[in-house]
């Protein structure tokens, strides 16, 4: 992975600090609105840290494919990943 490793493990770790704030939250019956607006957070920074990860992907391991069939093969797996990101 050539994604900075340090920023990538800081926001799985606040998202994982805020899962865990969120289901404190379930077990003391907050309200609703508070809990779904702390899941939009949590998921926001596992979209960063995914953002990251696949930027770098792109620059490195697509951009230094070194034979056209290598480099067909990693822009057909950021095309399966991008389908997925827009489903």
């Amino acid at each position: 992975m050539q994604a900075d490793h340090k920023k990538v493990e800081r926001y799985l770790k606040t998202a994982r600090g805020q899962i865990d704030g969120i289901l404190r939250m379930i077990e003391d019956d907050r309200y609703c609105i508070d809990i779904s607006t702390q899941l939009m957070a949590t998921q926001a920074l596992l979209n960063k840290a995914n953002k990251e990860i696949l930027a770098e992907h792109m620059r490195h391991c697509v951009n230094e494919a070194s034979t056209g069939e290598n480099r067909e093969e990693k822009i057909e797996e950021m095309v399966k990943v991008i389908d997925k990101l827009v489903k």
